[in-house]
């Protein structure tokens, strides 16, 4: 491990490879404020204590690095002897990279395919036996980036509360997450593909299994993602790998249990997805599985469909798939079966999110407006129009927004909850989060405008997590204000007691579980109230849906 300070730090594989690491002339490194070695399921490991006082272990393998023939297989368990120093962060998952000037760049990270690490972050005063909640954060990023070293998902704020530890986690991303191929399907006796979901359970599972160590407790595990992150959470309650492994489920902006997430398309069959592998295998000009994996990774990253960070490279996409393995059937399938983690969960999305690039939004005057809802609509436009008029152009974007948001994100999160009423025992409740951010006079960012931003796709993020001020690392972009403050520790202190209890209500946030009979949502914006569902509106938009136009993509960070 080039740039690592080990004692003997030797992940078990070769008898040559250790050697090298051994004699390898590194630079030493000197870890201030050690934290004495623990046992885990690998081996000793060894973290440090922050300036404010809470307990870190940075770069903590959970599988063998995923190179050479372990690429495309799924994650191996690890072992090494001596103690690993886990004091500082490994690098993210082979992926683009991050423009400087964009809302979420917090400085250059490392990339490569040796990527299989976990960060922990733990209350200072916590000890084994402390029995903590553990808020267990997977990345979004439309599955082609995303990374557990961002600023914006750092632990740190929610264990320097006392109340919970916080683990982020890195998975394998694009091709090298999700290829599915008829060679690898046969090296691994009848499925291929969902690596980086695999990677996902990896990690929970260490999680689980070790975390009492660290002050947590395995029975209290809350996991959570954004975006596609929420469709992480999501392909976790559904596969049985999975199952007894967290006791809630948190998914902000993408719950879709009835779709592939992701673009709202259809999860593909293995055989449809190995017929994807094997264009790859042609694009390479490769012979076989022993040739595409001596290929560099960056070659593979170049065939793969990019939309993200400014991009619009059009490539091979790949996703999730029912694989027979980690994802048995469909997903509805396994509700009619109930063969789903039946967890509370907590589902939700921002106001303005990635609603706001519907047509209907993005038009100027009234007759446009008018016009997209005769496309979008048909016949039915004239109804639509009565549930959702407008007479002004100052009134389009945010009557189009609320269209939109009723029609796609809201609609998700209600589906959700109704099917695990409909299928489940366990509560649901719904968000939305829709305070304006506190930009700072002048604030400029190339992929955000601040003066139409609203509440955007991950602006939630920072106020869950407590990480507001890692906006201003580089650029002096945002001013919090008291009620920001006080609003991301309302919200931090709801999401710790969710993972305690499977209920998120405090003194400070009262917080209706979503009913059949009573549909509501909590708002989190200028104060923080409940709002019942327009189940009216929402019943018509679900009975219509509207015909797909072409638009596009959008070129905001996903993640």
């Amino acid at each position: 491990m080039p740039g690592r300070n080990r004692t003997l730090a030797c992940i078990s594989t070769t008898a040559v490879v250790c050697a090298l690491i051994a004699i390898a002339p590194l630079q030493a490194q000197t870890v201030e404020h050690p934290i004495a070695p623990i046992r885990t399921s690998g081996g000793l490991l060894a973290g440090k204590v922050l300036p404010s006082g809470v307990k870190v272990w940075l770069g903590v393998p959970f599988a063998k690095p995923p190179v050479q023939e372990l690429r495309w297989r799924p994650p191996q368990s690890v072992a090494w002897q001596g103690v690993w120093n886990a004091d500082r962060k490994m690098p993210e998952c082979i992926q683009v990279l991050r423009p400087h000037n964009i809302n979420h760049y917090f400085g250059e990270e490392a990339t490569g395919e040796d990527c299989l690490y976990l960060n922990i972050w733990a209350p200072g005063d916590s000890h084994e036996g402390s029995n903590l909640p553990v808020v267990v954060f997977i990345y979004g990023g439309g599955n082609t980036i995303g990374s557990s070293g961002l600023a914006l998902y750092s632990g740190e704020p929610m264990a320097r509360t006392g109340r919970a530890v916080f683990v982020n986690l890195n998975y394998r991303l694009g091709l090298l997450g999700f290829l599915a191929h008829p060679e690898l399907t046969k090296e691994q006796h009848g499925h291929s593909g969902n690596y980086a979901y695999l990677d996902q359970n990896a990690a929970i599972r260490w999680v689980h299994d070790n975390i009492g160590k660290f002050g947590g407790d395995p029975t209290k595990v809350l996991i959570m993602g954004q975006s596609a992150g929420a469709l992480s959470v999501t392909q976790q309650m559904f596969s049985p790998l999975s199952r007894g492994l967290f006791r809630a489920a948190m998914m902000s902006s993408g719950c879709s249990w009835t779709s592939g997430g992701l673009l709202g398309s259809r999860i593909p069959t293995l055989e449809e997805a190995e017929k994807t592998g094997l264009e790859v295998q042609q694009r390479l000009n490769a012979t076989n599985l022993s040739d595409m994996r001596q290929v560099p990774a960056d070659k593979l990253l170049a065939l793969q469909a990019e939309f993200q960070l400014g991009n619009s490279t059009a490539g091979i996409r790949v996703g999730p798939i029912i694989d027979g393995y980690f994802m048995p059937k469909s997903r509805l399938s396994a509700l009619q079966t109930h063969e789903f983690n039946d967890v509370p969960i907590m589902v939700g999305f921002n106001r303005e999110d990635l609603d706001a690039f519907n047509p209907l939004v993005t038009a100027k005057t009234v007759a446009d407006y008018q016009a997209v809802a005769a496309r979008l609509y048909g016949t039915d436009a004239a109804e639509f129009l009565r549930l959702f008029p407008v007479t002004k152009d100052s009134e389009i974007h945010s009557v189009g927004l609320l269209a939109a948001r009723e029609a796609d994100l809201e609609a998700g999160a209600r589906n959700c909850a109704s099917l695990q009423a409909q299928y489940g025992r366990s509560s649901a409740y719904i968000y939305m989060f829709a305070l304006n951010p506190s930009f700072a006079p002048g604030a400029n960012m190339a992929d955000l405008n601040p003066t139409t931003a609203g509440a955007y796709h991950t602006a939630d993020v920072p106020f869950w997590l407590g990480t507001q001020d890692v906006f201003n690392m580089f650029h002096p972009n945002r001013a919090w204000n008291d009620w920001d403050r006080e609003l991301s520790a309302d919200m931090m202190t709801a999401l710790v007691a969710f993972a305690s209890t499977g209920n998120p209500n405090t003194p400070a946030v009262t917080w209706p579980a979503w009913s059949p009979t009573r549909e509501r949502k909590l708002v989190f914006d200028d104060t923080t109230h409940a709002e019942d569902l327009d189940t009216r509106r929402m019943d018509w938009l679900a009975a219509h849906p509207a015909k797909t136009l072409a638009a596009p993509a959008p070129v905001r960070p996903r993640d």
